[in-house]
């Protein structure tokens, strides 16, 4: 069940044409709209992979003021997780960038704490991902739990993936996260040009972001943006083998199944931009409660 703020933000986003393509990896950087935001970026494919690094690129070529906050491995699939320990290695590489070794939720909370201990920042931005992050892989995705840690802090954020449902070919998913870059710049123009009260979304919520690989070589351009929900399929499903020993065999093979109308599966499998309104809570949609609710009323311990 689609949340009831999934309707002004899908208005905030897409009431003109502006965000109907994305811009060809060959166009040269725009310049901002207004003030350049101070952005932390993070990821769960680590720090120095090539996703975020090319996002660091292109973001600072649009004039903002990039600092790269990541696990030092990679953290993929680890979803919220923030490490209950009693310390932390954390390193500082080069400038702008720290590596925490943890998930993407402990780089975002040491990122908040420590190095944007001055001033929160404007905008946390997660990716780009290597793969994509729709119906239950965005349940358990890194990415997106490093902007689902940033909206509790606070702070709206972008998740950004790129991908689509098929077995993935390194080459086209790389050349395609160039795309998916120019795209996150233009999406972020637009929330800075339509910002209320300083604000670049409505409070607590962030979007995940999902850009298909178009053309063989995956530098062709999207063919539009929708705003969607996020599917219910579960994508991937796991078979175990007994191999006698106490260890079991693990195979992930995809679940066929269709795609539900208005999901993210949906679009990005037409080679539309995904733009998922997310919340960081697991509340019900008001008309799931209230049935649920129905179901219980009158229970009593």
């Amino acid at each position: 069940m689609r949340r009831k703020r999934l309707l002004p933000v899908a208005t905030l986003l897409l009431c003109t044409p502006a965000l109907a393509g994305t811009v060809p990896a060959t166009a040269a950087p725009q310049a901002a709209p207004s003030d350049p935001l101070r952005i932390l970026l993070t990821n769960d494919d680590g720090y120095n992979a090539p996703g975020i690094r090319l996002m660091f690129q292109r973001l600072t070529a649009a004039g903002h003021d990039v600092t790269i906050v990541a696990p030092l491995t990679n953290q993929s699939g680890s979803g919220t997780k923030l490490t209950s320990g009693t310390t932390v290695t954390v390193k500082h590489p080069e400038p702008r960038v720290w590596a925490v070794d943890g998930t993407p939720g402990d780089s975002v909370s040491f990122g908040m704490s420590e190095v944007f201990a001055d001033r929160a920042p404007d905008l946390v931005v997660s990716g780009t991902n290597f793969g994509p992050n729709v119906a239950a892989l965005a349940t358990h995705s890194g990415t997106v739990g490093g902007a689902v840690a940033a909206l509790e802090h606070g702070v709206p954020s972008i998740a950004v993936s790129t991908g689509g449902l098929a077995v993935p070919v390194p080459e086209p998913i790389f050349n395609a996260m160039r795309p998916t870059n120019d795209f996150t710049v233009k999406l972020i123009e637009r929330l800075q040009a339509r910002a209320k009260n300083g604000r670049l979304l409505p409070e607590g919520v962030g979007l995940n972001v999902n850009h298909p690989v178009v053309g063989a070589d995956g530098r062709g351009t999207a063919r539009g943006a929708a705003v969607t929900a996020q599917d219910p399929q579960p994508v991937l499903r796991a078979d175990y083998t007994d191999s006698g020993d106490g260890t079991w065999k693990v195979d992930l093979g995809l679940v066929p199944a269709t795609a539900e109308e208005g999901g993210d599966v949906a679009a990005i499998s037409a080679d539309k931009v995904s733009i998922t309104p997310i919340a960081p809570d697991w509340n019900a949609g008001s008309v799931d409660f209230a049935r649920t609710a129905t179901l219980l009323t009158g229970l009593r311990p």
